[in-house]
């Protein structure tokens, strides 16, 4: 059975997370390629939109995304996945793995493509210092203009003689 650990990278965010597949979960990766874009549920993620951006076999050669098929071939390689040249026009044959995942890979590397769209909330409004002063204000100009309240003495209540302190 196929066993993947796949690594799922936001690009937008930085961060990256390993998901570890097996059985039953994996088979739908098998014959996938190199730059397939498929549904995040496949790997546990589900309303994003992931896209195939490589991955290594059992050995630890790259998948190459111009070697068709899901062989390991040596190639002559003068740039790109696999070979780093250190001069200019440098060229050495290196072994890669074509681009369709197979059970013999072990690691797929993904990118998230699209996230899925949240309704958007809207924003809460935040007073100016000069709003919330003349609020304060009104609230105490009411209250000095609202008639006392009948007390035992006829005098006004508290909660009116405290705010026209202010």
């Amino acid at each position: 059975m196929a066993k993947f650990k796949v690594i799922v990278s936001d690009p937008t965010q930085g961060k990256s997370k390993v998901v570890e597949l097996e059985g039953a979960r994996a088979v739908p990766l098998i014959g996938k390629r190199l730059g397939d874009t498929l549904d995040g549920s496949v790997v546990g993620i589900s309303g994003q939109k992931l896209q195939i951006t490589g991955g290594s076999d059992k050995d630890g050669f790259p998948m190459r995304p111009n070697v068709h098929g899901g062989v390991r071939v040596n190639i002559i390689l003068s740039q790109g996945v696999g070979f780093h040249p250190k001069r200019e026009g440098e060229r050495q044959r290196k072994t890669v793995r074509g681009n369709i995942i197979t059970e013999e890979i072990v690691q797929v590397n993904m990118k998230v493509v699209e996230k899925p769209k949240r309704a958007e909330r809207p924003k809460r409004e935040r007073k100016t210092k000069t709003e919330a002063t003349l609020e304060k204000k009104e609230a105490v100009e009411e209250a000095q203009t609202q008639p006392a309240s009948v007390t035992t003495g006829g005098e006004p209540s508290a909660a009116v003689a405290q705010a026209t302190r202010g």
